[in-house]
């Protein structure tokens, strides 16, 4: 941290920028403190915004150096700033521009970066070694569950999980166009996952998503590891249930005698996740998880940054890091999907900020975005995915999702994710079976509050530590758990009821 960042940590907020108009509170302000030699002259929330100086209507107003909106009355030195006088105006960005930090730097490769993990025989590496119970349509989801609630208790040794993931779609849907393409490209994500050493894809027998066409076009055949059958062809749902325990029993003597290895850094694949963002996310949290994202990518390894309406109004960053002209251009053209996609049902993307990003302090979606963007660290830009595709190359990628968390997740897991990591900042209680998520808080209440889900709290930021040092303690956390650590969410169970496919296109 810089010494004038440093010298602001001793009143009660931290101005991010000497660009900026605006400061975050550290602490609460009442009425009449003085908060950087300005008197507040309203109560002011921690995590929340208070004006450096008087605000013309129409003006822009800058936080982290950058745009995060513009006045939508007069703003006085001391105001809260918040919903009630500060909007997105016109523009993508309201007018930002490049800061030099956003373009690409080179990070030291970490020394000794590496772990333990199960070469599979794609070459792919796994962090977990699970097997997949997985329906092609929803009206294999009793079916589905059953099978894998039958191992719940009963797994033998070098077996993580039988990991049921169901969903709500799979026929009523066009049978070509972007919606069957978007579901298949997840399903089969997930069987190519190297977290799972084996799958069981179950279909009813009549739906759109036929699972034969599926397998063929996307270039999968079944095999010792990859089982297939419908319900109707078992004769029911009795049938089907015996018949797929008995494939799960076959699986688990195929897979149980995989051992880890050590594995180079350059094999992990880190799906970069926020939900629950306060203030305090794109100071904290974020920034630290880009430092460790830096360091991944230096090491050789992937990284993927996700959820498109969360980086409108900050793409600009990213284009300015893009390895190449068609990068680039691949990123516009997802932005402009997502403007055309709000316009024809008649939203803003505005809207993305929740109700509890708000009363975390955050105000609009450039606000949201800019903080965000933090999590992707400063490499270059390397390729631009379609939600569930499978990449190409190494490094920094980005993934085009919605906004919404376990959608998003379950996209960067069908793009093959072997590992996630997880900012928030008002509480999140997210994981994934059987791909491992490090929860990180924003802000030291929370990690006290919600200790049982939180595995690393990025707080220390605000009492002097650098976003580098706390990175590369999440970078270390990381390998650990890649080797096998479980993290908080594994050790309570949770992430069978969050795969959630993203469901696109018109029903009939």
């Amino acid at each position: 941290m810089t010494d004038a960042t440093t010298q602001t940590l001793l009143s009660r907020a931290l101005r991010l920028s000497p660009l900026d108009d605006v400061a975050v509170m550290i602490e609460p302000a009442a009425p009449g403190d003085t908060v950087l030699g300005v008197v507040a002259r309203d109560a002011i929330a921690f995590g929340h915004k208070m004006a450096l100086h008087d605000l013309r209507q129409g003006q822009v107003v800058r936080k982290y150096g950058q745009p995060i909106g513009v006045a939508t009355r007069p703003i006085l030195a001391g105001e809260h700033v918040h919903s009630h006088n500060l909007a997105v105006g016109e523009g993508r960005h309201a007018g930002g521009s490049v800061a030099a930090g956003a373009l690409p730097r080179s990070v030291a490769a970490p020394v000794q970066a590496s772990f333990q993990g199960y070469l599979r025989g794609d070459g792919q590496v796994g962090t977990r070694n699970c097997i997949a119970v997985m329906g092609s349509v929803n009206c294999a989801a009793t079916v589905v569950r059953r099978i894998a609630r039958r191992f719940e208790d009963n797994l033998p040794a070098g077996v993580d999980a039988v990991v049921p993931l169901t969903h709500a779609s799979g026929c009523g849907m066009a049978k070509s166009g972007e919606g069957i393409d978007t579901l298949e490209r997840t399903l089969v994500g997930y069987a190519r996952n190297p977290n799972f050493a084996g799958a069981v894809i179950i279909g009813l027998g009549c739906e759109v998503a036929q699972i034969a066409e599926m397998l063929e076009r996307h270039g999968l055949t079944p095999g010792p590891l990859l089982k297939t059958f419908t319900i109707q062809d078992a004769g029911g749902t009795a049938a089907a249930i015996e018949q797929g325990i008995a494939l799960v029993h076959g699986l688990i003597e195929e897979v149980s005698t995989a051992r880890r290895t050590t594995r180079p850094a350059r094999d992990l694949v880190l799906g970069l996740q926020c939900g629950g963002s306060d203030g305090w996310s794109g100071v904290t949290a974020n920034p630290a998880l880009g430092a460790a994202t830096d360091l991944l990518v230096a090491a050789g390894g992937t990284a993927f940054l996700s959820e498109t309406p969360e980086i409108y109004g900050a793409e600009h960053l990213l284009l300015a890091r893009a390895a190449d002209p068609a990068v680039a251009a691949a990123l516009e053209e997802r932005i402009a999907w997502w403007e055309a996609h709000a316009s024809r049902h008649g939203i803003s993307l505005d809207n993305n900020p929740s109700p509890g990003n708000k009363a975390g302090g955050l105000t609009t979606i450039f606000e949201k975005s800019l903080g965000a963007v933090a999590k992707a660290g400063s490499a270059a830009l390397s390729e631009v995915l379609l939600y569930g595709q499978p990449r190409s190359r190494n490094g920094l990628i980005f993934m085009d999702s919605p906004g919404y968390d376990p959608c998003s997740a379950t996209g960067q897991i069908a793009s093959g994710a072997n590992l996630l990591a997880f900012t928030t900042g008002r509480g999140s209680v997210f994981g994934a079976q059987c791909v491992p998520c490090l929860k990180l808080a924003s802000n030291a209440a929370l990690a006290a509050r919600m200790g049982e889900d939180i595995d690393i709290d990025c707080s220390p930021i605000l009492a002097g530590m650098s976003v580098e040092e706390l990175g590369a303690q999440i970078f270390s956390a990381l390998l650990e758990v890649a080797s096998g650590r479980p993290t908080k969410s594994e050790t309570q169970g949770v992430g069978d009821y969050e795969f959630v496919p993203w469901q696109l296109g018109a029903w009939v």
